[in-house]
């Protein structure tokens, strides 16, 4: 069996109700029809959505089979996330604001039970309106009590931290965390690989279907960190790049008006993503290499990430993942 490479895998892009069309005109997505779509998913390891790989001796196959044929070539030292790849990678066009929601942690996964998976997840900001704003966390003084009042009475908005963002802001969200993405901003997600969201507010609109979304109050109110009030902190990494350190996933921003090339060595798998710019980055381990753009996304295989060299042409930034 051949060696594995850099891996590319084709985007699965998602139609959503407050979605736009930025993935196409910005970052250069495949939109099949006229609708609004909200999110491209780039990695993603769980039952009903699975990467396939697009080119390569590996082509068509998903990345749970590679979890499978190939595990320690794949993970090194990182750890599956309940028996899958453990993050999940987005781009995501917010034209109108998203529903005001919770990820829970792992206890208030044990609580709730029916297959609830943890969802950590971390933001870096692409591009966004003037006076675009997340809303992130809730304000100290806020407890359970009180939030169910105001939802009672939809009047959430004023709970909430209301955070004004520009191009290049990181945004770290450790679950339990209470947020949404405000109207116009479009951003790169890293998030633990879940699907678990529990919506407590959305606005009162309706979906595409012409209904209200369905949403999930109890589960919410038993998931927010209460005891966590404001933006959580942001710890960078050691290189003193931009980015974000968590328990699951270190970002670092390549960007070229700083360096021209990058040395990232890991014993885990990493993830290179395409955020902006006119120019391209060459991705090097070993005999391996891969060339990516705008809107494009590729994983590093832990036996290939020990020594990765990246070099960025024009003006480019790449946000690189280490997987823990």
């Amino acid at each position: 069996m051949a060696k594995l490479p850099i891996l590319k895998f084709s985007p699965i892009v998602k139609k959503l109700v407050w979605g736009g069309r930025r993935l196409e005109q910005v970052l250069l997505k495949h939109l099949p029809d006229d609708a609004p779509y909200g999110e491209s998913w780039e990695i993603v390891d769980l039952p009903d959505n699975q990467s396939v790989v697009s080119g390569g001796p590996f082509l068509g196959q998903t990345l749970g089979d590679l979890l499978k044929e190939h595990p320690g070539e794949m993970l090194g030292r990182a750890d599956l996330l309940e028996g899958r790849f453990p993050l999940l990678y987005k781009y995501i066009d917010a034209d109108k604001t998203l529903s005001v929601q919770v990820h829970p942690d792992e206890d208030a996964c044990r609580r709730l039970g029916q297959g609830a998976r943890p969802k950590t997840e971390s933001w870096y900001i692409i591009d966004c309106r003037p006076g675009s704003v997340l809303y992130v966390g809730h304000k100290k003084g806020v407890d359970r009590a009180a939030f169910a009042r105001a939802l009672e009475k939809g009047e959430i908005e004023g709970l909430l931290n209301a955070v004004e963002v520009s191009s290049g802001d990181f945004i770290y969200l450790p679950a339990g965390t209470v947020h949404a993405i405000g109207a116009g901003i479009m951003l790169a997600e890293v998030q633990q690989s879940s699907d678990t969201t529990y919506r407590v507010f959305d606005w009162n609109r309706v979906g595409l279907d012409g209904k209200p979304r369905q949403l999930h109050i109890n589960q919410a109110l038993e998931s927010i960190a209460f005891h966590r009030p404001g933006p959580p902190d942001v710890t960078p990494p050691r290189s003193d790049r931009p980015g974000v350190v968590s328990p699951h996933f270190e970002l670092e921003l390549l960007d070229s008006s700083k360096e021209s090339r990058a040395s990232l060595q890991h014993d885990g798998p990493m993830v290179l993503m395409g955020l902006g710019g006119d120019g391209a980055a060459r991705v090097t381990c070993e005999n391996s290499f891969e060339e990516i753009g705008l809107g494009q996304t590729i994983l590093i295989p832990a036996a290939l990430a020990f020594d990765v060299s990246v070099e960025l042409r024009g003006a480019f930034r790449v946000l690189a993942t280490k997987v823990k």
